[in-house]
Parts: structure tokens; sequence; C-alpha cells
């Protein structure tokens, strides 16, 4: 066989593997998100034609108490989630690279939460906060209705959201941990520093790109929450726990409104490109080796 034949021949061979995924690609993604950025501009029951709106769906979220207040909640559920599932796997992860007794069990332990399905997650929690029966109620020896008082829904939410990515990032700041060079912990004990000073002075900063990733990765899920919601609260009490991605089901799939939840999906898209974008912009003044 010639060499051209050959290549001719590697070229339709790779391009053959490659089909699957890039059909995937087109028919489950490229085509619904353009299809779905057009239907942001036109009204849509399912049922009767399309028609065109322009800036209509737009205007009518931009301008409604009630989007915002989904908007509202969507900041305070991914803000909290993220802060809270990044400083106690970051304190977590330290400790266990510490060495200490037992230190693969708690790995295991903690990481079994984040492979947990989330039903099964769900229906543990439910239990835990049944106001008559819970666990928590019962440690505390008090009587709150979590996930049925607007003042407490969205905190059982959020302690069960971080609860489920504690173990994740942990992990992930364990591999952050693992690639930096020991030396670098002996030279900061030569010099005097104590364990506190060594790990602000030296393990954040050396540690500050992992840091940076799971920032980013957990407030871009946090943004996106959907079964938390859907499983446990569904958006309730009085839309204190909906979020923008869950307004966008109800919108699209029960009041078969496509085009404000088009829209809606886009307001979204917005938001999470914008924060994504000042993260990565204000990445070089903390970040470690960026410049």
């Amino acid at each position: 066989m010639k060499i051209s034949e050959k290549i001719t021949a590697d070229n339709f061979a790779e391009k053959i593997f490659i089909l699957p995924a890039v059909t995937g690609t087109l028919v489950f993604i490229l085509i619904p998100v353009i299809f779905s950025f057009c239907l942001s501009f036109c009204s849509w029951d399912l049922l009767s034609p399309i028609k065109f709106a322009g800036l209509e769906n737009y205007k009518t979220l931009l301008t409604s108490p009630s989007f915002f207040l989904i908007l509202k909640n969507t900041f305070v559920f991914a803000l909290s989630t993220s802060f809270i599932a990044l400083v106690i796997p970051l304190v977590l992860a330290a400790i266990i690279n510490s060495k200490i007794r037992g230190s693969e069990f708690f790995k295991t332990a903690y990481f079994l939460p984040f492979i947990t399905p989330m039903i099964v997650a769900a229906i543990a929690w439910e239990w835990i906060f049944d106001p008559n029966n819970g666990l928590l109620n019962y440690i505390l020896k008090a009587h709150i209705n979590w996930l049925y008082d607007t003042h407490t829904a969205m905190i059982a939410l959020i302690i069960v959201s971080s609860w489920k990515l504690i173990g994740y990032n942990m992990v992930i700041f364990l591999s952050g941990f693992s690639a930096i060079n020991n030396n670098v912990f002996e030279a900061s004990k030569i010099d005097g520093a104590n364990p506190v000073q060594t790990f602000f002075y030296v393990t954040l900063p050396l540690l500050s790109p992992t840091v940076f990733f799971v920032l980013v990765i957990t407030i871009i899920s946090s943004f996106q929450v959907f079964d938390l919601i859907y499983l446990m609260t569904q958006g309730g009490p009085l839309d204190s726990t909906n979020v923008l991605v869950y307004w966008i089901y109800k919108n699209a799939f029960e009041f078969f409104n496509i085009g404000e939840a088009s829209a809606g999906a886009y307001i979204l898209f917005l938001i999470i490109l914008l924060l994504t974008a000042v993260q990565w912009k204000i990445r070089k003044k903390w970040v470690f080796g960026e410049e």
C-alpha cells in the first residue's frame, strides 16, 4: 500500500471513530442551544404556531419582581454553597494531608456523599430535617420547620448541597497538596514559621491555582442546581427556595411558556459567563504563578 493511500485510509478511520461524538454533540448540544436561543425571542406554548416576540420575553423577566426574587435566591444559594464548599474541604484536606491516623478512612467517608445518588441523599436529609421526628431537631432540642419555613428552607438546602460537595472538593485539594514540594515546608520550619503561618504564607499561595479551579467549578455547578430543589422543596415555601434552573423547568414543561423559559436560560448563561470572566480576570492578583 502506498503512503498516500495509507494516510487516506487512516483519515477515513479517524472520521468514522469521531463520528458518534460529533453527531451527539451536534444533535444534543449545538442544535438545541441555537434553537433555544431563537425561541427566547419568540412566543410558543408547544401547541400553537411559533410567533416572533422580539425582546418582549427579556423585558417581561427583567421587569418582574418575582423573577428578581428567583435571581436573589439563586445568588444566595450559589454563593453561600460555594463559600462553605470551599473553606471546609480546604481545612479538611489540610488536616488529612498532615498524615493523621486513619486518613484513608476519612477520605472515603467524606467522598461517599458525592457519589451518593441525590434522591437517596434527599430522602435521608428530609428525615433529618423532619420537624416532628427529625434527627436535627432532636439534637438541638428544638422544633424548627426546616423545609417548611421561608426563613430556614434555603439554609437547609445550602447545608445539603455543601455536604454533598465537600468530599469532591477535598479530594481536589489533596491532589493540590501532593503537588507541593516538601522542601518548601522544611524551609519554612527552619525559618521558624509555626503551622498557622506556614499554612497562610506558604501552603495557601502555592495551593491558590487549585483554589481557583475549585472556586470556578463550584460556583458554576451551584448556579445550575436543579435536582436538590426538585426533590426537597419544589421551590417552596412561597418561592423562598425557587432558583433559576428550577424556574426554567417549571415554565417550560409545566406552564409551557417556552419563550420566557428560553430567555431565562440565556440570562443564567450570561450570569455564569460574567462571573467566570470576572474570576478569570482577577486571578492574576491572587493566584500564584499567574502573570
